[in-house]
Protein backbone atom coordinates (compact mmCIF):
# COMPACT_ATOMS: atom_id res chain seq x y z
CA UNK A 1 0.00 0.00 0.00
CA UNK A 2 1.00 3.42 -0.73
CA UNK A 3 2.00 6.09 2.10
CA UNK A 4 -0.50 7.90 3.58
CA UNK A 5 -0.18 11.27 2.86
CA UNK A 6 -2.04 14.33 4.37
CA UNK A 7 -1.04 17.69 3.10
CA UNK A 8 -2.37 21.12 3.96
CA UNK A 9 -1.90 22.64 0.75
CA UNK A 10 -1.23 26.83 0.95
CA UNK A 11 -1.40 29.29 -1.47
CA UNK A 12 2.13 30.63 -2.39
CA UNK A 13 5.41 30.24 -4.85
CA UNK A 14 6.22 26.52 -5.61
CA UNK A 15 9.10 25.28 -6.78
CA UNK A 16 10.12 25.87 -10.16
CA UNK A 17 7.49 28.69 -10.71
CA UNK A 18 9.75 30.84 -13.10
CA UNK A 19 11.47 28.08 -14.08
CA UNK A 20 10.57 27.43 -18.35
CA UNK A 21 9.29 24.16 -19.23
CA UNK A 22 8.97 22.86 -22.79
CA UNK A 23 5.37 21.45 -24.04
CA UNK A 24 6.98 18.06 -23.99
CA UNK A 25 7.23 18.23 -20.11
CA UNK A 26 4.16 19.48 -19.23
CA UNK A 27 3.00 16.74 -21.49
CA UNK A 28 4.57 14.57 -19.28
CA UNK A 29 3.08 16.08 -15.97
CA UNK A 30 -0.12 16.26 -17.64
CA UNK A 31 0.01 12.20 -18.29
CA UNK A 32 1.40 11.92 -14.77
CA UNK A 33 -1.75 13.59 -12.92
CA UNK A 34 -4.30 12.12 -15.38
CA UNK A 35 -2.96 8.65 -14.97
CA UNK A 36 -2.40 8.67 -11.22
CA UNK A 37 -6.15 9.85 -10.64
CA UNK A 38 -7.42 7.23 -13.26
CA UNK A 39 -5.50 4.62 -11.23
CA UNK A 40 -6.16 5.56 -7.83
CA UNK A 41 -8.68 8.13 -7.48
CA UNK A 42 -11.50 6.07 -4.96
CA UNK A 43 -14.53 7.00 -6.10
CA UNK A 44 -15.14 7.65 -9.22
CA UNK A 45 -18.40 5.72 -8.32
CA UNK A 46 -19.88 8.39 -7.16
CA UNK A 47 -19.63 10.96 -9.95
CA UNK A 48 -20.63 11.39 -13.74
CA UNK A 49 -18.02 12.63 -14.76
CA UNK A 50 -15.92 10.80 -17.82
CA UNK A 51 -12.31 10.23 -17.11
CA UNK A 52 -11.02 9.74 -20.39
CA UNK A 53 -12.81 12.12 -22.06
CA UNK A 54 -10.82 14.57 -19.99
CA UNK A 55 -7.47 13.47 -20.86
CA UNK A 56 -9.03 13.21 -25.04
CA UNK A 57 -10.35 17.52 -23.87
CA UNK A 58 -7.42 18.43 -22.37
CA UNK A 59 -3.96 16.99 -23.49
CA UNK A 60 -4.04 18.47 -26.73
CA UNK A 61 -4.78 21.98 -24.89
CA UNK A 62 -1.54 21.19 -22.96
CA UNK A 63 0.34 20.74 -25.84
CA UNK A 64 -0.17 24.65 -26.66
CA UNK A 65 0.55 26.33 -23.43
CA UNK A 66 3.73 28.18 -22.63
CA UNK A 67 3.81 28.86 -19.04
CA UNK A 68 3.36 27.23 -15.79
CA UNK A 69 0.53 29.46 -15.51
CA UNK A 70 -0.96 28.51 -18.20
CA UNK A 71 -0.94 25.12 -17.19
CA UNK A 72 -1.55 25.08 -13.17
CA UNK A 73 -5.40 26.57 -14.61
CA UNK A 74 -5.70 23.20 -16.57
CA UNK A 75 -4.78 20.91 -14.00
CA UNK A 76 -7.58 23.26 -11.87
CA UNK A 77 -10.05 22.44 -14.75
CA UNK A 78 -9.30 18.73 -14.70
CA UNK A 79 -10.32 18.63 -11.15
CA UNK A 80 -13.33 20.25 -11.64
CA UNK A 81 -14.36 17.28 -13.42
CA UNK A 82 -14.49 15.08 -10.56
CA UNK A 83 -15.68 18.03 -8.52
CA UNK A 84 -14.33 16.76 -4.91
CA UNK A 85 -12.65 19.54 -3.03
CA UNK A 86 -10.45 17.10 -1.49
CA UNK A 87 -8.78 16.34 -4.47
CA UNK A 88 -6.12 19.84 -5.32
CA UNK A 89 -2.46 21.27 -5.88
CA UNK A 90 -0.23 22.56 -3.66
CA UNK A 91 0.06 26.12 -5.94
CA UNK A 92 -2.01 28.30 -7.50
CA UNK A 93 -2.18 31.79 -9.71
CA UNK A 94 -3.62 34.64 -8.54
CA UNK A 95 -7.06 33.92 -10.90
CA UNK A 96 -7.24 30.46 -9.17
CA UNK A 97 -10.08 30.22 -6.48
CA UNK A 98 -9.44 29.95 -3.38
CA UNK A 99 -9.63 26.69 -1.49
CA UNK A 100 -12.75 25.13 0.02
CA UNK A 101 -13.50 24.87 3.16
CA UNK A 102 -9.82 26.28 4.07
CA UNK A 103 -9.79 29.51 2.31
CA UNK A 104 -14.02 30.08 2.26
CA UNK A 105 -16.10 31.76 4.61
CA UNK A 106 -19.55 30.41 3.11
CA UNK A 107 -21.28 27.53 2.65
CA UNK A 108 -24.14 26.64 0.27
CA UNK A 109 -25.91 23.94 -1.51
CA UNK A 110 -27.20 24.26 -5.23
CA UNK A 111 -30.58 22.42 -5.57
CA UNK A 112 -33.80 24.71 -7.10
CA UNK A 113 -32.35 27.32 -5.56
CA UNK A 114 -28.85 28.47 -4.38
CA UNK A 115 -29.05 28.46 -0.93
CA UNK A 116 -26.50 29.96 1.77
CA UNK A 117 -26.60 27.36 4.94
CA UNK A 118 -23.44 28.74 6.66
CA UNK A 119 -21.01 31.53 7.29
CA UNK A 120 -17.83 31.49 8.88
CA UNK A 121 -17.82 33.49 12.39
CA UNK A 122 -15.73 36.11 12.33
CA UNK A 123 -15.15 36.77 8.65
CA UNK A 124 -15.70 39.04 6.20
CA UNK A 125 -18.78 37.18 4.97
CA UNK A 126 -20.38 37.68 8.54
CA UNK A 127 -19.09 41.36 8.61
CA UNK A 128 -20.77 42.43 5.37
CA UNK A 129 -24.31 40.56 7.28
CA UNK A 130 -24.35 37.68 5.40
CA UNK A 131 -26.10 35.02 7.03
CA UNK A 132 -27.91 30.92 6.45
CA UNK A 133 -31.22 31.20 4.50
CA UNK A 134 -30.29 33.72 1.91
CA UNK A 135 -30.31 33.02 -1.90
CA UNK A 136 -27.48 33.90 -3.80
CA UNK A 137 -28.84 35.70 -7.05
CA UNK A 138 -25.70 36.98 -8.47
CA UNK A 139 -21.96 36.99 -8.00
CA UNK A 140 -20.00 40.30 -9.20
CA UNK A 141 -22.84 40.71 -11.52
CA UNK A 142 -23.31 37.56 -13.26
CA UNK A 143 -26.37 35.40 -12.29
CA UNK A 144 -25.41 32.63 -10.14
CA UNK A 145 -26.23 29.97 -12.79
CA UNK A 146 -23.93 31.97 -15.47
CA UNK A 147 -21.22 32.57 -12.95
CA UNK A 148 -20.80 28.70 -12.10
CA UNK A 149 -19.99 27.80 -15.75
CA UNK A 150 -16.56 28.41 -15.53
CA UNK A 151 -16.34 25.61 -12.29
CA UNK A 152 -18.90 23.31 -14.17
CA UNK A 153 -16.87 20.01 -15.38
CA UNK A 154 -17.37 19.71 -19.26
CA UNK A 155 -17.42 15.82 -19.44
CA UNK A 156 -20.53 14.95 -17.27
CA UNK A 157 -22.95 12.15 -18.28
CA UNK A 158 -25.72 13.30 -16.34
CA UNK A 159 -26.38 16.68 -14.62
CA UNK A 160 -25.15 16.15 -10.49
CA UNK A 161 -26.37 18.75 -8.12
CA UNK A 162 -23.49 17.98 -6.44
CA UNK A 163 -21.15 19.29 -9.17
CA UNK A 164 -23.39 22.22 -8.76
CA UNK A 165 -22.88 22.86 -5.44
CA UNK A 166 -19.49 22.21 -5.58
CA UNK A 167 -18.94 25.38 -8.40
CA UNK A 168 -21.30 27.13 -6.10
CA UNK A 169 -18.82 27.05 -3.29
CA UNK A 170 -15.78 27.87 -5.42
CA UNK A 171 -17.50 30.88 -7.06
CA UNK A 172 -18.15 31.74 -3.63
CA UNK A 173 -14.91 31.52 -2.66
CA UNK A 174 -13.67 33.79 -4.65
CA UNK A 175 -10.25 34.41 -5.87
CA UNK A 176 -6.74 35.30 -4.83
CA UNK A 177 -7.21 39.27 -6.08
CA UNK A 178 -10.52 40.45 -6.85
CA UNK A 179 -13.20 41.28 -4.79
CA UNK A 180 -16.52 40.06 -4.32
CA UNK A 181 -19.99 41.41 -4.59
CA UNK A 182 -22.59 38.71 -3.66
CA UNK A 183 -25.82 39.68 -4.75
CA UNK A 184 -28.72 37.99 -2.17
CA UNK A 185 -32.14 37.72 -1.50
CA UNK A 186 -34.08 37.08 1.94
CA UNK A 187 -37.11 37.95 2.81
CA UNK A 188 -38.20 39.28 -0.60
CA UNK A 189 -35.31 41.44 -0.07
CA UNK A 190 -32.88 41.40 -2.70
CA UNK A 191 -29.12 43.97 -1.73
CA UNK A 192 -25.44 43.46 -2.71
CA UNK A 193 -22.59 42.56 -0.08
CA UNK A 194 -19.63 43.47 -0.02
CA UNK A 195 -17.34 40.48 2.38
CA UNK A 196 -13.71 41.53 1.00
CA UNK A 197 -14.46 45.76 1.68
CA UNK A 198 -11.65 45.09 4.72
CA UNK A 199 -9.31 43.29 2.50
CA UNK A 200 -8.53 40.06 1.19
CA UNK A 201 -8.45 38.52 4.66
CA UNK A 202 -9.28 35.05 3.17
CA UNK A 203 -5.72 35.00 1.62
CA UNK A 204 -3.79 35.28 5.26
CA UNK A 205 -5.45 33.37 7.93
CA UNK A 206 -3.09 33.05 10.75
CA UNK A 207 -4.17 31.73 14.40
CA UNK A 208 -2.20 33.48 17.72
CA UNK A 209 -2.80 30.22 19.05
CA UNK A 210 -2.75 26.54 18.54
CA UNK A 211 -5.72 26.30 20.56
CA UNK A 212 -7.75 28.46 22.95
CA UNK A 213 -9.01 27.01 26.02
CA UNK A 214 -11.25 28.19 29.06
CA UNK A 215 -13.56 27.59 31.89
CA UNK A 216 -16.47 28.83 33.06
CA UNK A 217 -19.00 27.86 35.51
CA UNK A 218 -16.96 24.85 35.72
CA UNK A 219 -17.50 23.45 32.16
CA UNK A 220 -14.60 23.39 30.10
CA UNK A 221 -14.30 24.46 26.54
CA UNK A 222 -11.27 23.74 24.06
CA UNK A 223 -11.09 25.56 20.43
CA UNK A 224 -8.29 23.54 18.15
CA UNK A 225 -7.18 26.54 15.60
CA UNK A 226 -6.91 24.38 12.20
CA UNK A 227 -3.59 22.95 13.74
CA UNK A 228 -4.09 18.96 13.41
CA UNK A 229 -1.39 18.34 10.98
CA UNK A 230 0.59 19.51 13.87
CA UNK A 231 2.10 17.11 16.01
CA UNK A 232 2.97 19.96 18.80
CA UNK A 233 -0.33 20.06 19.24
CA UNK A 234 -0.25 17.54 21.16
CA UNK A 235 1.44 18.95 23.99
CA UNK A 236 -0.49 21.54 24.47
CA UNK A 237 -3.93 19.45 23.94
CA UNK A 238 -2.57 17.56 26.71
CA UNK A 239 -1.87 20.94 28.53
CA UNK A 240 -5.31 22.23 28.13
CA UNK A 241 -6.75 18.66 29.31
CA UNK A 242 -4.99 18.98 32.58
CA UNK A 243 -6.05 22.13 33.56
CA UNK A 244 -9.94 20.52 32.61
CA UNK A 245 -9.97 17.79 35.43
CA UNK A 246 -11.83 19.26 37.93
CA UNK A 247 -14.38 20.51 35.35
CA UNK A 248 -18.23 19.18 35.42
CA UNK A 249 -18.05 19.00 31.61
CA UNK A 250 -16.35 19.85 28.70
CA UNK A 251 -16.70 20.98 25.10
CA UNK A 252 -14.21 20.37 22.13
CA UNK A 253 -14.70 22.78 19.33
CA UNK A 254 -14.01 21.68 15.61
CA UNK A 255 -15.16 24.21 14.05
CA UNK A 256 -11.79 25.92 12.96
CA UNK A 257 -10.26 22.59 11.53
CA UNK A 258 -10.77 22.68 8.02
CA UNK A 259 -7.59 22.08 6.72
CA UNK A 260 -6.80 18.16 7.41
CA UNK A 261 -4.20 17.01 9.64
CA UNK A 262 -2.51 12.92 10.66
CA UNK A 263 -4.24 10.34 12.71
CA UNK A 264 -1.55 10.70 15.15
CA UNK A 265 -2.82 13.91 16.62
CA UNK A 266 -6.10 12.36 15.83
CA UNK A 267 -5.60 9.09 18.06
CA UNK A 268 -4.04 11.60 20.95
CA UNK A 269 -7.34 13.55 21.71
CA UNK A 270 -9.74 10.56 21.09
CA UNK A 271 -7.42 8.68 23.14
CA UNK A 272 -7.88 11.02 26.76
CA UNK A 273 -11.73 10.02 26.51
CA UNK A 274 -11.69 6.19 26.36
CA UNK A 275 -10.40 3.91 29.30
CA UNK A 276 -9.81 1.04 26.56
CA UNK A 277 -8.81 0.24 23.19
CA UNK A 278 -11.86 0.35 20.43
CA UNK A 279 -12.25 0.78 16.65
CA UNK A 280 -13.14 4.55 15.73
CA UNK A 281 -12.67 4.74 11.68
CA UNK A 282 -12.57 2.20 9.26
CA UNK A 283 -10.37 2.20 5.85
CA UNK A 284 -10.54 0.94 2.04
CA UNK A 285 -7.90 1.17 -0.37
CA UNK A 286 -9.46 1.28 -3.29
CA UNK A 287 -5.95 0.85 -5.76
CA UNK A 288 -5.96 -2.87 -4.79
CA UNK A 289 -9.57 -3.42 -5.60
CA UNK A 290 -9.07 -2.15 -8.49
CA UNK A 291 -5.89 -3.68 -10.03
CA UNK A 292 -6.91 -7.41 -8.22
CA UNK A 293 -10.57 -7.00 -7.80
CA UNK A 294 -9.89 -8.00 -4.02
CA UNK A 295 -11.55 -5.69 -1.79
CA UNK A 296 -8.93 -4.62 0.44
CA UNK A 297 -10.00 -3.04 4.17
CA UNK A 298 -9.24 -2.51 7.67
CA UNK A 299 -10.53 -0.69 10.63
CA UNK A 300 -7.84 1.94 12.79
CA UNK A 301 -7.41 1.59 16.67
CA UNK A 302 -7.53 4.11 19.89
CA UNK A 303 -5.87 3.36 22.51
CA UNK A 304 -5.89 5.32 26.05
CA UNK A 305 -3.79 7.14 27.03
CA UNK A 306 -1.64 6.13 30.55
CA UNK A 307 -2.75 8.59 33.26
CA UNK A 308 -5.15 10.58 30.67
CA UNK A 309 -8.56 10.28 30.98
CA UNK A 310 -11.64 12.17 30.97
CA UNK A 311 -14.90 10.99 32.36
CA UNK A 312 -16.93 13.87 32.44
CA UNK A 313 -19.77 14.48 30.07
CA UNK A 314 -18.02 15.49 26.59
CA UNK A 315 -20.16 18.00 23.82
CA UNK A 316 -18.19 17.97 20.42
CA UNK A 317 -18.98 20.63 17.91
CA UNK A 318 -18.66 20.09 14.71
CA UNK A 319 -19.56 22.40 10.93
CA UNK A 320 -18.82 22.90 7.71
CA UNK A 321 -15.05 24.00 8.65
CA UNK A 322 -14.81 20.95 10.63
CA UNK A 323 -12.80 18.79 7.15
CA UNK A 324 -11.03 15.55 6.72
CA UNK A 325 -9.01 14.52 9.88
CA UNK A 326 -11.31 16.02 12.10
CA UNK A 327 -14.09 14.87 10.37
CA UNK A 328 -12.26 11.61 11.50
CA UNK A 329 -11.75 12.11 14.76
CA UNK A 330 -16.05 13.19 14.90
CA UNK A 331 -17.07 10.02 13.71
CA UNK A 332 -14.31 8.52 16.36
CA UNK A 333 -15.95 9.87 19.23
CA UNK A 334 -19.76 8.87 17.40
CA UNK A 335 -18.03 5.29 17.29
CA UNK A 336 -16.45 4.95 20.97
CA UNK A 337 -20.13 4.99 22.59
CA UNK A 338 -18.85 6.89 24.76
CA UNK A 339 -21.16 7.53 27.56
CA UNK A 340 -22.58 11.21 28.36
CA UNK A 341 -21.22 12.18 24.81
CA UNK A 342 -22.89 14.53 22.36
CA UNK A 343 -21.93 15.55 18.66
CA UNK A 344 -23.44 19.14 17.97
CA UNK A 345 -23.57 20.22 14.63
CA UNK A 346 -24.65 20.59 11.27
CA UNK A 347 -22.94 18.35 8.35
CA UNK A 348 -19.08 18.65 8.23
CA UNK A 349 -17.31 19.74 5.21
CA UNK A 350 -17.56 15.92 3.69
CA UNK A 351 -14.50 15.77 2.14
CA UNK A 352 -14.30 12.33 1.14
CA UNK A 353 -11.61 9.66 1.57
CA UNK A 354 -7.82 9.80 2.60
CA UNK A 355 -5.69 11.79 0.69
CA UNK A 356 -2.79 10.48 -1.16
CA UNK A 357 -0.04 13.56 -2.44
CA UNK A 358 2.07 12.64 -5.63
CA UNK A 359 4.67 15.63 -7.24
CA UNK A 360 5.09 16.13 -10.95
CA UNK A 361 8.33 14.56 -12.49
CA UNK A 362 9.24 17.97 -14.24
CA UNK A 363 7.50 21.16 -12.80
CA UNK A 364 7.27 19.58 -9.23
CA UNK A 365 3.95 20.49 -8.92
CA UNK A 366 2.17 18.37 -6.13
CA UNK A 367 -1.45 17.33 -5.87
CA UNK A 368 -3.15 15.24 -3.42
CA UNK A 369 -6.96 13.29 -3.90
CA UNK A 370 -8.71 10.63 -1.95
CA UNK A 371 -7.29 7.36 -2.57
CA UNK A 372 -8.89 5.75 0.22
CA UNK A 373 -12.55 5.47 1.47
CA UNK A 374 -13.04 6.21 4.69
CA UNK A 375 -16.07 4.78 6.92
CA UNK A 376 -17.90 4.67 10.54
CA UNK A 377 -17.13 1.49 11.82
CA UNK A 378 -21.01 1.01 11.37
CA UNK A 379 -19.97 0.89 7.65
CA UNK A 380 -21.75 4.49 7.00
CA UNK A 381 -19.46 6.74 4.19
CA UNK A 382 -17.79 9.40 6.69
CA UNK A 383 -19.10 11.85 4.71
CA UNK A 384 -22.42 11.15 5.31
CA UNK A 385 -22.45 11.43 8.59
CA UNK A 386 -24.84 13.89 10.80
CA UNK A 387 -24.11 14.80 14.09
CA UNK A 388 -26.46 13.33 16.66
CA UNK A 389 -27.92 16.55 18.03
CA UNK A 390 -28.31 18.43 14.90
CA UNK A 391 -28.21 22.53 14.20
CA UNK A 392 -30.51 23.73 11.57
CA UNK A 393 -29.47 26.67 10.97
CA UNK A 394 -32.09 27.28 7.95
CA UNK A 395 -34.50 27.55 10.73
CA UNK A 396 -32.74 27.84 14.41
CA UNK A 397 -31.05 30.75 15.84
CA UNK A 398 -30.84 32.03 19.42
CA UNK A 399 -31.41 35.16 20.59
CA UNK A 400 -28.21 35.62 21.40
CA UNK A 401 -24.76 34.04 21.51
CA UNK A 402 -23.45 30.95 19.64
CA UNK A 403 -26.19 28.50 19.02
CA UNK A 404 -23.60 25.20 18.76
CA UNK A 405 -22.65 26.33 22.28
CA UNK A 406 -26.02 26.66 24.11
CA UNK A 407 -27.21 23.28 22.30
CA UNK A 408 -24.05 21.99 24.12
CA UNK A 409 -24.64 23.59 27.31
CA UNK A 410 -28.61 22.46 26.87
CA UNK A 411 -27.61 18.96 26.57
CA UNK A 412 -25.48 18.68 29.93
CA UNK A 413 -28.23 19.83 31.67
CA UNK A 414 -29.90 16.52 31.13
CA UNK A 415 -26.63 14.27 32.16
Amino acid sequence: MKKFIIVLFLSGTAFGQSQKFTSSQFSEDFNFFWMSIDQEYCYFNKKQCDWTKVKEMYAPIVDTIKSRDQFVSILEKAFYEIYDHHASLNTNTDHSQRLVPSSTDIWAEFGDKAIITEVKKNSGAAAAGITARMEVVAVNGIAVRDAIKPFLGKTLKLRDAEADSYALRLLLAGNHTDARKLTLKINGKIQDYFPDKSGLLLNNIHYPSKLDYSIKDNIGYIKINNCLYDNALIGEFDNAMAQMKGTKALILDLRETPSGGNTNVARAILGWFTDKEKFYQKHEYYGDEKETGIKRSWEEIVSPRTGKYYDKPLAVLADHWTGSISEGIVIGFDALKRPHTAIVGTTMARLMGAVYSYEMPNTKIRFSFPAERLYHIDGKPREQYIPGIFVDLQNEKPANGDIFVTKALQYFKTQ
